[in-house]
């Protein structure tokens, strides 16, 4: 169907826009529901509180006064704990990143009481679904910002227990640079933890049991390898076994069964052959489940779920059958009784709407972005193509919502540019195809989630120091005017920092095939670039020169 050239396009603010609603959650009883809503443009989020069974009677509201409220997280079935920060001063590192302070608060939704801890910069580290009101938190001594890159990912945090009605807190465990990032499961129980050995440049990984008080290496990696490890959670049928998402000598991840007694890999558990598993779905009820593994996920159109609990999967089938516009929907939070949810879906043609089911009806709370209807909003694309040197690349391609092929191309490189994206629905592309573009976004070689040599092979190799992203990128375009989908004398690229960067590279090349660039925030200085390169990939047995 050819799209319709008389439709306007939105006006721009509309793309704007901070997303008016988030963090939908309903309570462990199923009986209050709360969100965050941005009730004006340039105002901060307000927090409202619902009766989940009247969601058109008056809510409950807060505001942050002069902090911003970030986030919560219910802890009782009246009780919620939110999150606030506020801005203290600036600070310039070769951008202005701020400085900002953090709190935390006790709110009583029933009372419509808060009462705010004094402890400074708490992170929330852990709900605890069977200790009601009690949370684990960490705290850092010292500067976040101080020290190397090194002491500032792994800096040492105290981590406790803090009982939200009396303001106690309970040391639990001191980090250490050596385990500087640990996990607690939903006991409260420190069982995981990651750190970084100065003295062998090594990556480590331990495991505690649970009424031990010894921490155990069961993982070693130097920081000059390029495979993955990365621990999902202990198999609740398999006591010694760890589920993880590793390469493990593969090309791509797969996740694996690991043994913390061996510390060796056993079966694979779940893998694929065209791109990486990028990780694990957990179960939708928390309260009940908060560890349970139920499905292992990778990318390709979208995000996929393999369901290895075939209830979890059954239930997400039946969402997936009455959510309008139903692409990627998620259960945000779930009634310790498993009949209350709430429900969220995106795609290309819902930038993001929340639902609540319950008593065996689906109600709309309402949309991230409300101003943007589903009719005006672009297909999306996974598109394929062959590199000039024979590699198969990948990227998705946003159609226009007005006018006829050819259409004006904007090449759309993401940033990184050792990451990958998966498009669902994107602002940019969006709102470039309201506007009569065809946007494509490349993953050319270097993203990853296509696999170890996918993502080698940009500076590996005859990569030449990334000239062949470059290369990419410009085959991907011209596969599109071959396609008869491009216009060949139309062609622009416009990126972010390395797609900033890449955009000026492409102004430079010969022969030319764009006509315009747009540089955004771009890394330009090729020195700091070179710096980059070397410090991010060392290993590398060969890095050509930009």
């Amino acid at each position: 169907m050819t799209p319709d050239a008389k439709a306007e396009p939105y006006p721009l603010e509309y793309w704007a826009l901070r997303d008016v609603m988030s963090n939908v959650e309903v309570s462990p009883d199923g009986n209050y529901l709360g969100l965050l809503k941005i009730p004006k443009r340039d105002a901060n989020p307000v927090l409202e509180v619902y009766d989940a069974s009247n969601l058109d009677a008056e809510p409950f509201r807060i505001d942050g006064g002069r902090m911003e409220i970030t986030g919560f997280d219910w802890v009782g079935n009246q009780d919620m704990v939110v999150r606030f920060r506020q801005k203290v001063r600036d600070k310039i590192d070769d951008f202005n990143q701020g400085v900002y302070e953090y709190q935390i608060a006790l709110l009583d939704v029933k009372e419509e009481k808060i009462e705010k801890f004094r402890e400074a910069n708490p992170a929330i580290e852990n709900l605890l679904p069977n200790k009601p009101n009690k949370i684990i938190i960490s705290m850092n001594p010292g500067m976040e910002d101080r020290g190397d890159r090194l002491q500032r990912t792994f800096r040492p945090r105290a981590y406790y227990e803090l009982d939200l009605e009396s303001g106690n807190k309970k040391l639990l465990l001191q980090g250490k640079l050596s385990m500087g990032q640990v996990g607690f499961d939903g006991e409260g129980n420190p069982w995981y933890a990651r750190g970084f050995d100065r003295g062998s440049d090594e990556y480590l990984w331990y495991v505690r049991e649970p009424d031990s008080d010894d921490w155990e290496v069961i993982h070693r990696q130097h920081e000059d390898s390029f495979e993955t490890f990365t621990p999902q959670g202990m198999d609740p049928e398999k006591p010694d076994i760890l589920l993880v998402v590793a390469h493990n000598g593969r090309d791509k991840t797969a996740l694996w069964e690991f043994n913390i007694k061996t510390k060796k890999f056993g079966e694979i558990v779940y893998a694929r052959n065209d791109v990486n598993v990028g990780g694990t779905r957990y179960h939708s009820n928390f309260w009940t489940n908060p560890d349970t593994i139920v499905g292992v996920t990778y990318r390709t159109d979208k995000l996929h779920v393999e369901y290895l609990d075939p209830v979890e999967g059954a239930t997400y089938a039946q969402l997936d059958s009455v959510i309008p516009e139903a692409y990627q929907v998620y259960i945000t939070s779930r009634a310790r009784d498993g009949q209350t949810l709430t429900i969220y879906n995106f795609g290309p043609k819902d930038p993001g709407t929340y639902y609540l089911l319950k008593d065996g009806a689906l109600k709309t709370i309402g949309s991230k972005q409300p101003l943007l209807k589903s009719e005006d909003l672009a297909e999306v694309r996974y598109v394929h193509w062959k590199a000039r040197d024979g590699m198969d690349l990948h990227g998705y391609l946003t159609m226009p919502t007005k006018g006829e092929a050819p259409f004006p191309l904007i090449v759309l490189p993401h940033g990184g540019p050792f990451v990958s994206e998966t498009v669902v629905y994107d602002e940019w592309s969006q709102m470039l195809a309201n506007n009569g573009y065809l946007v494509l976004q490349p993953q050319y070689r270097g993203s990853t989630n296509f696999g170890l040599e996918y993502y080698q092979s940009a500076f590996l190799n005859g990569g030449q120091g990334g000239y062949k992203m470059q290369d990419d990128k410009d085959d991907g375009a011209m596969y599109l005017v071959e396609e008869g989908l491009a216009d060949k004398d139309r062609i622009a690229m416009f990126g972010w920092s390395y797609g900033g960067y890449a955009a000026l590279v492409a102004a430079s090349r010969t022969p030319q095939i764009h006509q315009c660039v747009i540089a955004g925030a771009a890394v330009s200085d090729t020195l700091m670039q070179v710096a980059y390169y070397s410090d991010r990939m060392r290993g590398a047995q060969e890095v050509e020169q930009l």
